[in-house]
């Protein structure tokens, strides 16, 4: 591994901070006099992987920006990684979805597969267990930043469900040309939400720029969002556009099957 990627153990400390500082960067900017609460009879459902270091409740302000009366409905969910030893973090123990081995992720980066699958069964629970409430697969919108974002894309494709939509953030292809063939024919009807930062050092813009071409040859459709400038972050113009795919993707509850 090249000197330029060497993490020292402050400065891996640092790094795992970032993904959950530059989020709460964003929401500080942002007054909301009415955070909107979750609905037990909800008619949607969200859920957000965070990124590697980061947490479920330091990106739960996330929700309070979704302001438009479609989401007043809507059940947020902000799950927690469990803690693990990071590969890419010289084996620093701190919370991961799966294990990955280089930074800053590229296009070639390697994948620890059957650590991801485990990931994706965990995430296929937690959706389960909504949908059997009676909320429709087709409000049900699967969200990640960065490590979160390819966990979201890998969880997209193997859910034998149609799904609202998944939405990547500075996410990456976390597995080979494998996973396509174990793809269903309703996974493929998801809509996918794909924003990378163009300035983003740490999953770099040719990583975003691979899930296009991986999405099209698993047979999804992929709305892809460049966003220069942008580092590793999230900013207000990606949630409001986020906002507005969702809305433009709800079901009405006339409009079940």
């Amino acid at each position: 591994m090249k000197s330029s990627l060497i993490f020292p153990a402050k400065s891996i400390a640092l790094f795992a901070a970032t993904f959950g500082i530059t989020i709460s960067l964003v929401l500080l900017n942002h007054q909301n006099s009415t955070p909107i609460k979750p609905d037990p009879m909800a008619r949607s459902f969200v859920m957000w992987l965070h990124g590697l270091g980061d947490s479920g409740p330091a990106n739960e302000p996330i929700k309070t920006l979704f302001t438009s009366p479609e989401f007043r409905n809507t059940k947020w969910s902000f799950p927690s990684a469990p803690s693990n030893p990071v590969t890419c973090n010289y084996g620093a123990v701190m919370p991961s979805w799966f294990d990955f081995h280089e930074l800053p992720v590229t296009a070639d980066t390697p994948n620890n597969e059957s650590d991801l699958l485990k990931a994706v069964q965990n995430v296929h629970a937690m959706l389960d267990k909504e949908i059997s409430t009676g909320i429709d697969p087709k409000n049900v919108f699967l969200c990640g930043f960065s490590q979160g974002g390819a966990l979201t894309l890998a969880s997209v494709l193997l859910y034998p469900k149609t799904l609202g939509g998944g939405a990547i953030f500075s996410g990456w292809v976390p597995s080979n040309s494998s996973i396509l063939e174990r793809v269903t024919p309703d996974a493929k009807k998801t809509p996918i939400l794909w924003s990378h930062g163009m300035a983003d050092r740490t999953v770099l813009f040719e990583a975003g720029q691979a899930g296009p071409p991986f999405l099209e040859k698993a047979g999804l459709s992929c709305e892809f969002k460049a966003y220069p400038g942008l580092a590793h972050s999230i900013n207000n113009e990606e949630l409001r556009s986020l906002e507005s795919w969702i809305k433009s993707h709800l079901q009405s509850s006339s409009s079940r099957s």
